[in-house]
């Protein structure tokens, strides 16, 4: 392969008093930094370039095409197309990188974009849906209809791909099949494969719909419709403890005592866990609601996380713990969610009143009225 013969040997053999770049077909002086050698007209650019480097990787596939447009097109003036699909560009676009995701390419209304390629998140599927779910909310703004693919699965990935100059990032069966589940998927819907649907199935709310016999494929797809994102956060502990937890008495027993404080003492207590991914972050906090549950008293539970991707997310923890007191939905409009704020004040401000003015408490409740009052959201 023909590369750069550097200049600091030239000079060594006496073939340049300075350091100066020759190209390596031809020999002559570069009078400056050219992708083609003046003087062969070789191309230069090839010859830096280094291996193709490449991985395999578990990515999530988005596929996303605008329903009925290329009829409507071909009565159009090619300007009037582009004042259309520009907006849409554009929107489709920020969506997808608000969470997290990249837009390998735009073929006319058509768009494919990866999570996980060429960064990874221990959530890309959960990302890519939200993100179709986004593009279906601000499509039904616009009356706009639109069809969605979503899947999951290993696939080649090119790590040196520029997919801003349209290079080509990720190959293989799981991008066919994604393209296979848009073009099936209802006006204005997302229809995820298996493996996505196990992904995100404690997070979003699916409907099964009937197998997708998918062109090229032996066997019919099975395939699930996302409805919407669920407003967990803050209610439910989503962990599932499959063995005894070994070796945390000490991290359990601080827990345990700030728990404490905050209940007698009556003082907000901050705890902070930092340790690398998997050393059981997620099911000491999961170990701590269990304390809670079987404690003798009624105590309710909130939890809130931070986002890792969006715009604004500064307090998203405090507002789902927020959310999820005063009984607010996703789906709730800005009016329906100021009033149950302030619903969920006043019953707050009573409950205080009957504690100073000597009131009893209400008697503790079975474990089982205990649990459902500490999960379910005030209505």
């Amino acid at each position: 392969m023909l590369a750069w013969e550097p200049a600091a040997v030239l000079c060594e053999r006496g073939v340049l008093d300075s350091a100066v770049m020759v190209c390596p077909s031809c020999g002559r002086e570069l009078p400056g930094e050219f992708p083609f050698c003046p003087f062969c007209g070789v191309a230069l650019t090839a010859v830096l370039s280094g291996p193709v480097q490449e991985e395999r990787k578990v990515v999530t596939v988005f596929f996303a095409d605008l329903v009925g447009f290329t009829k409507r097109a071909e009565t159009m003036d090619p300007e009037d197309v582009r004042a259309i699909l520009s907006p849409y560009h554009n929107r489709l676009r920020a969506e997808l990188e608000r969470f997290g995701g990249t837009v390998e390419k735009f073929i006319g209304d058509a768009v494919m974009a990866l999570f996980g390629a060429p960064v990874a998140h221990e959530d890309d599927p959960e990302r890519a849906v939200r993100a179709a779910l986004a593009i279906r909310l601000y499509a039904r703004e616009e009356g706009i209809e639109l069809r969605i693919g979503i899947t999951t699965g290993e696939t080649l990935v090119r790590l040196s791909a520029r997919p801003e100059q349209g290079e080509t990032v990720a190959t293989g069966d799981v991008v066919n099949t994604a393209a296979r589940l848009q073009a099936a998927a209802p006006v204005n819907g997302v229809l995820v494969d298996e493996t996505t649907y196990r992904a995100t199935r404690h997070a979003i709310d699916y409907r099964v719909v009937e197998a997708v016999d998918a062109k090229g494929k032996a066997d019919p797809v099975s395939v699930w419709e996302a409805l919407e994102a669920r407003a967990r956060f803050g209610v439910d502990v989503s962990h599932h403890a499959r063995a005894e937890l070994v070796g945390r008495e000490r991290e359990l027993s601080v827990l345990g005592d700030a728990l404490d404080r905050a209940r007698h003492g009556r003082i907000p207590q901050l705890v902070t866990l930092v340790a690398v991914p998997g050393m059981g972050k997620s099911r000491l906090v999961y170990e701590l609601s269990r304390a809670v549950d079987a404690d003798a008293e009624l105590i309710t539970w909130r939890q809130g996380r931070c986002l890792a991707y969006g715009d604004g997310v500064a307090f998203w923890a405090l507002a789902e713990v927020v959310k999820a007191q005063a009984g607010i939905l996703d789906r709730d409009s800005e009016a329906e969610a100021a009033e149950k704020v302030r619903g969920g004040l006043g019953r707050h401000r009573r409950r205080e009143r009957c504690q100073l003015g000597g009131v009893a408490p209400a008697p503790a409740r079975r474990s089982g009225e205990r649990d459902r009052a500490r999960r379910r959201p005030p209505r």
